[in-house]
This record gives structure tokens, sequence and C-alpha cells, in this order.
């Protein structure tokens, strides 16, 4: 029998029958894309691809603990199932007593769907998008300008049981929509970027305008040197920078003196300020439009998350309250080391700035200051401040008196994000964006744009 052949629940009970292992947790993932490419205002590419991926998990006592052992596979048939579960059960026995070992989570009730078939995507989900995005080719070379780009929509449903009685499952679409208008002569280029949950809330149209105006700006050149400047960050370059300071917020790690987020002599910086700003950094699985799982899905242990805790309830969590450190992400196993509260990781992250000035009206209140498109290769520095350097990418844009004058040359960049959330004196309008660095791993987010009165550009960069 092929693995498509066999429901996804089937295969999840029969992986189940098959353990003899003390504890057992099977998660089967079935992903199905669509994706459209282009360039120079004409479609190159289009496909569809689905596929599943079966994760089991052991789980053996012994007298010093508890081992954990993992196989992942794709593709996985019938007649391929045990012998995936025998290998996380050698797996487990050849282990030794892991670290983070709990009881497997029990007592949720069973999702009303799990015996459905799984959601897909198809290039049916392109329906309106692809004739709106052939009307913007048509303007774009109407207005002297080329468009690229790829549109991208994903969905996976993933069904999780235990031996402990849990069925579980959650279908998360994903969908992504990149586009760079350049100059025939290729000498300017500017970038815009969304995030979606199905295609029906994005106009190819409003960005191919909002390049137009970008290439504008860009006719005028202006260099300027490394330095600090008033810098109004968008919310793409915000989320970016909020994601890597989300992933490195591991409790743990904090209690033990590693991160920005250790108190000097010891513990956390929990209640500590860290934003004269009214600012809330927030997760929540049932943010409109921003949905993720309820649930922990771990495919493995880490820093952030333990197989253990699959299928433990994943609530609202605030990270930052107020400009306060509320929160740092906890397993069950981490929660007990330090004595902070059970918070898993979500798969959304938001933040709140209490004000509605949009971006547009930020830039009309600016003397003299930098406007960013987005950050790119971003990496870290110092994981004791989280000092982070990148690259500035696709248009860094002069602002006088109020009004876009020109553009600038690139510059890396030297910023923590959480001295940046102390530093910041302005927070704009919160909306859905598009986080351009790590939009392969983390997408669902909305933010403000932030005014930094002192942004460091450490040097010059002749990327564009």
């Amino acid at each position: 029998m092929s693995a498509r052949t066999t429901k996804p629940h089937e295969i999840v009970e029969q992986a189940l029958a098959l353990s003899r292992a003390d504890g057992c947790v099977v998660i089967a993932d079935e992903h199905s894309t669509a994706n459209l490419r282009w360039a120079g205002n004409a479609l190159t590419t289009n496909g569809v691809t689905r596929g599943r991926t079966l994760t089991v998990i052991a789980t053996v006592d012994g007298k010093e603990g508890t081992a954990s052992g993992v196989v992942s596979r794709s593709a996985v048939t019938a007649g391929e199932l045990e012998p995936l579960v025998r290998a996380a059960e050698a797996a487990a026995r050849g282990a030794g007593p892991a670290e983070d070992a709990q009881p497997l989570v029990g007592g949720v009730p069973e999702s009303p769907d799990f015996t459905d078939a799984p959601a897909e995507t198809s290039s049916a989900v392109f329906a309106d998008f692809a004739p709106a995005l052939g009307e913007a080719f048509a303007r774009a070379r109407a207005g002297g300008r080329e468009l690229y780009g790829f549109a991208n929509h994903e969905l996976v449903s993933t069904y999780l049981g235990t031996s402990t009685g849990l069925r579980l499952r959650h279908d998360q679409p994903t969908g992504t929509l990149e586009m760079n208008a350049k100059s025939p002569d290729r000498t300017r280029s500017a970038w815009a970027g969304r995030s979606t949950r199905d295609f029906k809330d994005v106009d190819p149209g409003a960005l191919d305008a909002e390049l137009a105006v970008r290439l504008g700006w860009a006719e005028r050149r202006v260099e300027l040197p490394a330095g600090r400047y008033e810098t109004l960050v968008p919310p793409t370059a915000v989320a970016d920078l909020l994601i890597y300071q989300l992933w490195s917020a591991s409790g743990r790690d904090a209690a033990e003196g590693r991160t920005v987020f250790s108190k000097p002599g010891g513990g956390t910086r929990v209640g500590e300020r860290l934003s004269e700003l009214p600012l809330t950094l927030r997760s929540d699985p049932d943010e409109p439009g921003l949905e993720c799982a309820p649930f922990v899905v771990a495919h493995s242990s880490g820093g952030d998350q333990s197989v253990f805790d699959n299928g433990l309830p994943a609530h609202a969590t605030e990270w930052i309250s107020g400009g306060v450190l509320k929160h740092l992400t906890t397993t069950r196993h981490s929660a007990g080391l330090t004595g902070l509260p059970v918070a898993p990781a979500l798969g959304n992250l938001i933040l709140d700035g209490g004000e509605d000035r949009s971006l547009e009206e930020m830039v009309a209140a600016t003397g003299r200051g930098l406007l960013l498109t987005c950050l790119w290769y971003i990496r870290e520095v110092d994981p004791a401040t989280l000092l982070l350097t990148g690259l500035t990418r696709d248009g860094v844009y002069l602002v006088e008196d109020g009004e876009v004058t020109g553009q600038v040359n690139n510059f890396r960049f030297n910023e923590s994000p959480v001295n940046l959330l102390g530093r910041a004196t302005e927070a704009g309008r919160t909306e859905k964006t598009l986080p351009r660095e790590w939009s392969d791993w983390f997408t669902r987010a909305a933010m403000p744009a932030l005014r930094v009165p002192d942004f460091n550009m450490s040097s010059v960069s002749q990327g564009v």
C-alpha cells in the first residue's frame, strides 16, 4: 500500500499499534505546495508538489531514567512502517537517559477532524491572484519597470497521536509573496513582500505601485558615510530582528547566564523594563490571519522544545508587556529547572505599540533621517548582548523635511534588538508583514515601524 493511499490518521494508529516501547509519539505531516515564479514581467515556472513525513518518537524507561529515540522519514508506506518504529525503539535503547524526560502529555480531547482527509493546496489558490499579476506585468511594462519574484503556498496537515491517547490535528496554510522591481539598466532595485494564508488578501498591483514609487525615489543617489542615523525601521525589518530575539529567549539559557536575558549575579531579567514605550510583544495561536498550532509539535528536542511535550496546549503569551519582560520560552523540563512558568514557543509573533500612525505619516514627521526597506544576512555577533550584524538591501532612502529625497548607499549595521527596543522613540501602526530574512522558517508576524534616533550603520556596503 502506498504512502498516498494510507490515510494519515491510519498510519498514525498503525505505528502506535506496532510500538513495543514504554511510550510512543507519532507525527504525520502531510504537505502540499503550489508556486509561481516570474522574471522580466512574464511567468517563468509553476508547480505543485505533495508529500508526507512521518516521525516516530519512542521512549524507554530504565533504572537511571527515560530515554528517547527519534526517527523521521519521508514517503513511508505501510510496509516500511514497522522498520521505522523499530528504528526509533533501537535509538531509544541505545541512548542514555534524556535530560528533558517528562511523562508524555495526556488528557487532551481528540481533535474532531482527526480522521478527516488532509487539507491540500493546488494551483487553484492563485485563481484570482494570477490574472491580477498579469495586469501588474502590463502596468510595469508600460512604466518602464521589470518585475521579478515568486508566490508560494504551502499547506501542512499535522496528525499527532500518542500512546497516552492524544489524537490531535492542525492544518497550517502558509503563503509568501515577494516581488522585486528593477529599472531596465539594473541600476535601481526595490523589494516588497507579503505573507498570506490564502492569496485572497494580497494585491500584486498594489505591490507594483509601491515599487514604482521606490524606484522613483532612487533616481537621485546620495552617498552617506557610516554613522548613527535617525532611522525608520519598517515592519518587515522589525520582524526579522524580533524573531531572532524570540529564538534567543530560552529561559534555561538565560538562567544559566548565557544570554542577553540573564541577570548579572544570577537569575533572569523577567520583570525588568526593556522599553519606555508601551510595547507588547506576544504570540497567540488564535490571532486573526496569523493562526498557528494551539499545541506543541516537536520533531526533536532542543533548547526551547522537547519531544516529551508533544501535544501540550500552547496558549496566548505576552513575552513583553507594556515594555516589561514577562516570559521567556520554556519546556516543562526547563520550567522546572528555572522556576519560570511553562511557556512553549509559538508559530507567530506580534508587536503592539499602542499607536496608529502609518509609516507614511512617520516619514512626514521626520526632519532628517533614513528609511529602510529590509535587512538580510543577519548574523549573531555576541549572545551576551544579542548584538546582531547584517546588511540593508533593496533601498535605503534619505528623508528630509518630511519627504523622501533620494536613495543612499547600503550599510552594514550592528544592533541588538533588545537594546533597540530600549532606544526606540516611536512605534507606528501594527500590520501583518513578511520577515524577509527568515521567511523560509517564520512567516506569521505583525509589527509596527519603529523610529530609532541613533541606528548604528557601522560601515558602508556596496550591496544592492
